[in-house]
């Protein structure tokens, strides 16, 4: 079992997860400031000169002048604001992977075209496979010429 677990390992399979996990927590980040420090504050300021990380609504029906003052009240609240940022936030980054899966699978179709090039014919005398490139059957020795291989 160990054996299977080395094998596992130096295929690369952990280590590639490894780097998906640490690049996706980087590019998380990278998002998440772009929302909020980029994004958020200019479309704040066309609806109105909105805070949208302060955006909230105190479930008990008290007022607080931020969110941070109910969060230290322990006030239940409805933080919209928040909410929208996460969601931008999430469709930024779904869009980004989108991106990269459509990129990739487009690389893997390309790949997949050059590998199903045919690397054997049929000797049209013989029926015995030859590689493509083959001028002579090595089977029947019979000769190859293109207009023969047109034929097969």
């Amino acid at each position: 079992m160990w054996k299977e677990f080395r094998d596992f390992a130096v295929k690369g399979n952990i280590l590639d997860l490894a780097i998906g996990v640490i690049i996706g927590g980087a590019f998380g980040k990278v998002t998440t400031s772009l929302v909020n420090d980029i994004l958020m504050p200019p479309i704040g300021m066309i609806v109105g000169r909105v805070d949208f990380s302060n955006l909230y609504i105190p479930l008990n029906g008290q007022h607080y002048d931020s969110l941070a003052a109910a969060k230290v009240a322990g006030a239940p609240t409805l933080n919209i604001g928040l909410f929208v940022n996460n969601l931008l936030d999430f469709t930024i980054m779904a869009f980004a992977v989108f991106l990269v899966v459509r990129q990739v699978n487009a690389l893997r179709k390309r790949w997949d075209r050059k590998e199903k090039a045919p690397s054997m014919k049929e000797c049209p005398y013989c029926l015995t496979k030859v590689p493509v490139k083959a001028t002579r059957c090595s089977a029947c020795t019979s000769q190859l010429t293109s207009e023969v291989a047109a034929h097969a």
